[in-house]
Parts: structure tokens; sequence; C-alpha cells
């Protein structure tokens, strides 16, 4: 399972570790994933997804996974968020 979040695509960035006396070490810096259910309206069903808390927190400050997929951009979302995007669209289309 890889260590990037399915709506954000945030992953793991690197860095240095620096000690007090000044060594370097290479470092790794990974996003803080949650494994969560989001509801879907027009859809009327829950989705599991692998999201970052800061992404979590975007979602609901859109006003819920269907407004967020709605403005998200397509190269950012894994291809599970992507599908459920499609269905969505395909959702609004219909009624």
């Amino acid at each position: 399972m890889s260590r990037r979040c399915e709506l954000t695509g945030k992953g793991p960035m690197t860095g240095n570790n620096v000690s007090h006396a000044n060594n370097k070490t290479r470092r790794r810096f990974l996003p803080n994933l949650q494994d969560v259910s989001l509801q879907s309206e027009a859809l009327g069903r829950s989705f599991k997804l692998r999201v970052s808390s800061a992404a979590l927190r975007s979602v609901d400050h859109r006003g819920g996974l269907d407004a967020y997929l709605a403005r998200a951009k397509d190269e950012e979302l894994s291809p599970t968020a992507l599908k459920i995007k499609r269905e969505l669209t395909k959702a609004q289309s219909a009624a």
C-alpha cells in the first residue's frame, strides 16, 4: 500500500536529521494518512479511502466528498477517487 493520499496526491518528502553536533543524515517525512469512510450524498453510499488529515479538513470545508471531487484536479486523484468522480458526474447529469 503506497503512502500517498488518494485525494490530494500528497506523498513522502525527504530531508535531514540534524544532530546537536550538526551532523546530517537523510530521513523521510511521511504524510499523516488515515483510513476513513466518506459518505457521498449524490450516490447514497460510503467509500473507504486512505486520506491525509489535511485533505479530510479540506473535504469538510468544501461541504463533503461530492463538492470536493467536483473541484478536484484529475491529476491529483488516485484511480479509486477518479472512478468515484466519474460516477458522481454521471449521476448528476442523469438527475
